[in-house]
């Protein structure tokens, strides 16, 4: 089949979707409009964008990304079977309904949900078929629901962790409950590697450590390799499981979160995965203690890329 993806990649995430899908033998093309940069034209353009964001919702980059998929959707003379659109909100509306053009079906799938990002509810219209991760939303647009997926499964042989918890995440109101979990696991001379990203910060090296430039992947992965649970905190109003919770599970890590509709996906395990109260988080040393418990192979499957496109495209 051709199968165009079309996505805001900024983690690099977005890729292995293609790579799955050319493994199956499909003739893929990745658009990466995180690589499109728009630049105002004039100082005026600015202000007027400005204007046009807060009195008419309507964004000049959200139109400079439409404009360019398209154009690139162009290039390509033959109809495609499907466009798979990841992070559509950042396209104005008419644009992604112009993407049908192109293809015999328009897929949309969101992996943020609308309390945080409400311009999803102005663009699921314009898709043949969406997806969501919240199942919220799904409930609230009727769509599919689909959660994220595992990408990484290559296990590394490793008995001599270097930390005993890791996490990165952006800086925003889930800090307090980080320094907070933070606090818990000092208390119990727990070693964590805890990475903040935020731009107007100097970088530092300590337990909570500061970045102000994306980490590639790679360099991601390689402190998840080294770490022997994950920490996963969840956004404010989401439930939707991040990509922490499909990291620990492809590979076979422990985990810790504070998004208790954990418990109601089939491969929740009590000895694999520690729910905490983000108010008052308690961490005991025990679980640190019991070994990963494998969970059954009909049920990883459904997470792997290929149980997660058999779900989306067929």
């Amino acid at each position: 089949m051709q199968i165009t993806l079309v996505s805001f990649d900024n983690w690099g995430l977005n890729k292995h979707i293609a790579t799955s899908l050319e493994k199956q033998g499909h003739t893929v093309r990745h658009i990466d409009f995180n690589s499109f940069k728009y630049k105002y034209p004039t100082p005026f353009h600015k202000v007027y964008n400005f204007i046009l964001k807060n009195l008419f919702k309507i964004n000049l980059k959200n139109l400079y990304y439409g404009k360019e998929v398209i154009r690139h959707l162009q290039e390509n003379k033959e109809i495609q079977d499907f466009i798979l659109t990841i992070k559509g909100d950042f396209i104005d509306p008419k644009s992604i309904l112009e993407f049908k053009k192109y293809t015999k079906k328009s897929i949309g799938f969101f992996n943020d949900n609308s309390f945080r990002c409400p311009k999803i509810a102005r663009v699921v219209a314009s898709f043949d078929e969406v997806f969501s991760f919240e199942k919220e939303d799904c409930e609230k647009f009727d769509l599919k629901f689909a959660p994220n997926w595992i990408y990484n499964s290559e296990t590394i042989a490793n008995t001599n962790f270097e930390y005993d918890v890791f996490n990165i995440s952006s800086v925003d109101k889930r800090l307090p409950i980080l320094l907070r979990v933070a606090k818990e696991l000092e208390s119990k001379k727990i070693d964590f590697k805890f990475i903040v990203y935020d731009k107007k910060h100097e970088p530092t090296n300590d337990s909570i450590a500061y970045i102000n430039k994306h980490m590639p992947l790679s360099e991601v992965n390689h402190y998840i390799n080294r770490s022997k649970v994950l920490l996963d905190i969840n956004r404010i109003g989401q439930t939707g499981l991040t990509f922490r919770v499909f990291e620990s599970l492809g590979l076979g890590k422990k985990l810790i979160t504070t998004n208790a509709d954990i418990k109601n996906y089939d491969f929740y395990n009590p000895n694999n995965i520690l729910i905490i109260d983000e108010k008052n988080p308690v961490i005991p040393a025990t679980f640190f203690e019991n070994e990963y418990e494998k969970i059954p192979d009909s049920v990883y499957n459904k997470y792997t890329l290929e149980g997660w496109t058999e779900r989306v495209f067929f």
